[in-house]
């Protein structure tokens, strides 16, 4: 994570918390509270729809009828808003320190989000962005274990697999000789072969992969 991290508290004005982005050249900026407590964060999307930005916008006549009036005043809020406050998005996705970089990605996919704020005891300790998973997983030590031995191996292998439901294992067969994998049997398509050449790949103690696999489409139905 990165531990020095860009905040604003919540009466920040609008154009202040602009400016700290294209300063920054950061993408967000969380909001925080006097005590550290994270309550909010404001991202460029949260500015591209303002009023200040892109002027007075009007809804059609028709999208008013279907918009509630709840939704209307909360947009009309979001796009009007001189401070932090009210232009952030209040539900904030954190993690704590102790999250992998796994657990971290997944909420970053799941929720489609750029950053991640990190807490430890309800405050703020840094942040997570796509650019500090990247420079993580490219200091990653991606060095095989060579004591692990092969029966270890098909059997890492085999559990990996069964729980993939793309991988139809009833329809494969898996050798490995010195650290060797051998994967034999059919595959639906391209896909399916790639995956389980990464996923054998991914073993530790994994030397080399060699594919004999067959697509089902090359052989006729009996």
């Amino acid at each position: 994570m990165t531990a020095t991290v860009v905040t604003v508290p919540p009466e920040t004005p609008v154009p202040e918390v602009a400016r700290l982005l294209q300063e920054h050249r950061i993408s967000g900026v969380p909001v925080v509270d006097d005590s550290g407590k994270v309550v909010g964060i404001v991202s460029e999307g949260d500015l591209i729809g303002h009023a200040g930005a892109i002027g007075e916008q009007r809804r059609s006549w028709w999208l008013r009828l279907i918009t509630g009036e709840d939704a209307l005043a909360r947009d009309y809020a979001k796009t009007h808003a001189r401070t932090a406050r009210d232009v952030m998005t209040a539900r904030v996705v954190t993690v704590p320190e102790t999250a992998s970089l796994a657990d971290i990605a997944r909420q970053m996919e799941r929720h489609g989000i750029k950053r991640v704020p990190v807490v430890r005891d309800g405050r703020l300790a840094g942040i997570v962005s796509r650019s500090n998973l990247l420079q993580a997983l490219a200091a990653t030590d991606v060095s095989k274990d060579a004591s692990v031995d092969d029966r270890t191996i098909r059997e890492r292998l085999t559990a990996e697999l069964k729980a993939q439901p793309w991988a139809h294992m009833m329809t494969k067969n898996i050798v490995v000789e010195n650290g060797v994998v051998h994967l034999f049997g059919f595959v639906r398509g391209e896909e399916e072969r790639r995956a389980l050449r990464v996923a054998a790949e991914n073993v530790p103690g994994v030397v080399r992969v060699e594919d004999q696999l067959v697509r089902r489409e090359a052989y006729p139905a009996a």
